[in-house]
């Protein structure tokens, strides 16, 4: 690889940490859904998006907020128990405020179903919140160990969630984060929820919180989950991982509220680019086409990897470096010359279109791969069409050309 790519990523003085491992939370069918413009999925399709989850290696599933009713208790326990019969590898999770009403449902699942099911305990921590609501650090205190003690008493894991920890002082968390650790939370996730944080503000935090437990002596967890209401979700959570969480949250596409959380599928793709992730993700592509298809949210045209043109090239230059590639017999050349991400480890493939800025090999190699003669005059119709539109044709449009070329009508 060295001898055809140098890679500034790898090379100078600034390296990435090592990352040894890093275990991934989806929070789609929980995060993802509170979008005001999602559809919530029918439970059949939460079934076939945890079946796929699980399939790409997360690690962890966050079901629903039994708390919100009747209906997220039942979808909740439904997909508890698809995980349970199915055998699947992914380990259930059900949010929860840190007040009984909330956590006393998940319990229920738990014990009904008969596995495990973490409990992911949120409060709000900081100033502003506090504010807002009237509380103060001991009422926090009170509910934090009231619900860590409830759902450890119950044999559940535990996290202990703060809610807009990036804007949270120190001394606040220090005194939640201590009263979580003595009454057994397995976990502390950092949140970025009104997507406030930057890169730098990031790694203050997980080292603050890092110095914290093993000043504790402990081996707690950490946890990160950010929202993208800047657009820093994707690095901020690259960050987190490089600053030493142990765990990172994300939704499918980045749904969610307001402008969505971390986009799970990216990250995955940056960690496994980066090294740090190991497994195979061909079905990441599907992953995404069922969560859009599911939750009535198309994947834009130029979302990165999974979009419609992510590896889709009309332009001539382009075209013929991909096409040289290929003609070499080369896949791995050809799916990198003029991509910087694979197109193969990821579900998709690189595709050459027509369109009016295509030159003459756009055409040959898309008639080739069709089985079509690249006639001489048969370029000409094409290119012809071609640069009469403004746009890369349809393959209809083509195709009508080849049939009239050759008489069909």
């Amino acid at each position: 690889m060295s001898d055809v790519i140098y890679d500034w990523n790898l090379e100078g003085p600034v390296r990435h940490p090592r990352v040894d491992r890093i275990a991934i939370i989806d929070e789609t069918l929980r995060d993802g859904i509170q979008s005001p413009s999602i559809t919530d999925p029918s439970i059949e399709d939460k079934m076939r998006i945890v079946r796929l989850l699980s399939e790409v290696g997360v690690d962890s599933l966050d079901v629903g907020l039994p708390g919100a009713g009747p209906r997220a208790v039942a979808d909740s326990e439904a997909l508890v128990r698809f995980i349970r019969d199915e055998k699947l590898a992914i380990k259930p999770q059900c949010a929860a405020r840190t007040h009984p009403a909330d956590i006393r449902p998940v319990i229920e699942i738990a014990e009904r179903v008969g596995i495990p099911v973490e409990v992911m305990t949120f409060l709000g921590t900081s100033p502003i919140r506090l504010y807002a609501e009237g509380w103060d650090e001991d009422v926090l205190e009170k509910r934090c160990r009231t619900a860590v003690r409830m759902a450890k008493d119950a044999g559940l894991p535990c996290t202990f969630v703060t809610e807009d920890t990036i804007r949270s002082h120190p001394t606040t968390l220090r005194r939640l984060f201590t009263a979580a650790i003595e009454e057994g939370a397995d976990g502390l996730a950092l949140c970025d929820t009104v997507g406030h944080a930057t890169p730098v503000g990031v790694t203050n935090l997980v080292r603050f919180a890092r110095d914290l437990v093993r000043g504790m002596g402990t081996d707690t967890r950490l946890d990160w989950h950010g929202h993208d209401d800047r657009g820093y979700s994707l690095i901020n959570a690259v960050a987190a991982v490089e600053a030493g969480v142990d765990r990172v949250h994300g939704t499918v596409m980045g749904i969610g509220e307001r402008v969505g959380n971390t986009p799970l599928d990216l990250l995955m793709v940056n960690l496994k680019l980066m090294g740090i992730l190991e497994q195979d993700l061909g079905s990441l592509a599907e992953l995404v086409d069922l969560v859009a298809a599911a939750t009535d949210w198309p994947v834009h045209p130029g979302y990165p990897v999974f979009g419609r043109d992510a590896f889709r090239t009309g332009t001539g230059v382009h075209a013929a470096a991909v096409i040289k590639a290929m003609n070499k017999g080369d896949d791995w050349l050809a799916d990198r010359v003029y991509s910087g991400v694979p197109a193969a480890w990821f579900g998709r493939r690189q595709e050459i279109e027509i369109g009016h800025m295509a030159g003459d090999s756009n055409i040959l190699y898309w008639l080739k791969a069709r089985g079509i003669e690249p006639a001489e005059d048969l370029v000409a119709e094409i290119r012809k069409l071609a640069k009469s539109v403004g746009r890369v044709l349809e393959e209809e449009e083509v195709l009508a050309v080849v049939r009239r070329w050759r008489g069909e009508g």
